[in-house]
């Protein structure tokens, strides 16, 4: 049992570890040479970069949080798929539910370190992309109908943020729709609020009337997002 936990251990400690690569601050640190924390909304996210660098560069950005969100959940499903590992999973261990458990764990702490990198002195991005990746891997239908939710208020908006916030409020609906197991209902539920308490600037600048929309800046940093 011991070695088991130890197993489990070492894989939330690596999704963490997933979730706080600086992808956006290297690129942006790469191309231009600034720190991206300096500029924009201070977030080290894909929107930011867009903003930053341009559409090229913020679809890189996005795409590589995504896949940091996969290989987290990936990486769950390997402990329990890895022939040689599934000889330490004791035997009053329920291997589906543990899984569950698990990838929830692992997704979670991923989010975590995407917005609170430890490479990045605790600062980082708004966890969107990494949490979209997150959710393909846990079921694609999920991620899908979330991003569906995201394209349509952007189209219709053209506000990042508040596209954001509206899939995040839509993944918790989802995983109840299609009868998804406990754990990732509570994922979605807890995923969606945390992403939500790292829009509050942006809350208050869409109540305020005051948000950008695609294509305009953020007029002074936020270093805290």
């Amino acid at each position: 049992m011991a070695i088991w936990l130890t197993l489990c251990g070492a894989i939330v400690v690596i999704a963490y570890l997933l979730g706080s690569f600086p992808t956006g601050y290297i690129a942006v640190k790469q191309l231009k040479g600034i720190d991206i924390r300096e500029v924009g909304s201070g977030s080290t996210g894909a929107t930011n970069v867009l903003r930053t660098l341009g559409k090229g560069p913020g679809a890189f950005v996005l795409v590589l949080d995504s896949l940091k969100g996969v290989l987290a959940i990936a990486l769950v499903y390997w402990l329990f798929n890895f022939n040689p590992i599934q000889n330490y999973i004791p035997p009053t261990v329920d291997a589906q539910v543990w899984q569950s458990w698990l990838i929830t764990l692992a997704g979670l702490v991923a989010i975590l370190g995407h917005s609170k990198s430890i490479f990045l002195g605790f600062t980082g991005g708004k966890s969107v992309a990494i949490s979209l990746g997150i959710l393909l891997a846990i079921s694609w239908q999920i991620g899908l109908a979330t991003a569906g939710v995201f394209a349509v208020v952007v189209a219709i908006s053209r506000i990042v943020s508040l596209s954001s916030i509206a899939g995040a409020i839509a993944v918790s609906i989802f995983m109840v729709i299609l009868h998804q197991p406990l754990p990732y209902i509570l994922f979605g539920i807890a995923g969606g609020l945390y992403v939500i308490l790292r829009h509050r600037p942006n809350i208050e600048r869409l109540l305020a009337g005051t948000e950008p929309k695609i294509g305009q800046h953020v007029a002074t940093p936020e270093q805290t997002i």
